[in-house]
């Protein structure tokens, strides 16, 4: 599933590692830290505390050698999950008030469409500037 998603978010400087970690935390943006752990082989028991992720993650690199993490691919993920309505337990209390599944789609797709572009300006604009 990385694989097939990572010419969609590629633009947004992350790799499919990244990308994975994200469609994970649908549900819940707290678990994005543990699905890298996992992704990482580091066991479902990280947190952004953890040093070994931490290293993980600074020797992360593309196949052509560049580091996959930086300041401009920090910034666009900062920007997606600081304006993206992923909360699965949002979207279902959406539903439940509604008694529709109209409101929430939505809902989804007007935060998720338009924070994508987000944090695409994002990472486009800071990767020019650093």
């Amino acid at each position: 599933m990385g694989q097939r998603i990572e010419r969609i978010v590629s633009p947004l400087g992350w790799d499919r590692r990244i990308g994975t970690a994200v469609i994970a935390s649908f549900p819940a943006q707290e678990i994005v830290v543990t699905t890298m752990g996992t992704i990482y082989n580091l066991g479902n028991e990280q947190d952004a505390t953890a040093s070994g992720l931490r290293g993980k993650l600074y020797g992360a690199i593309w196949p052509d050698a560049r580091p996959v993490f930086n300041i401009a691919v920090a910034l666009s993920i900062m920007v997606y999950f600081a304006l993206c309505c992923q909360c699965g337990g949002t979207h279902a209390m959406i539903k439940r008030e509604t008694h529709s599944w109209r409101w929430p789609l939505f809902t989804f797709g007007y935060m998720t469409i338009p924070v994508y572009f987000g944090a695409l300006a994002t990472y486009q604009i800071a990767i020019r500037l650093i």
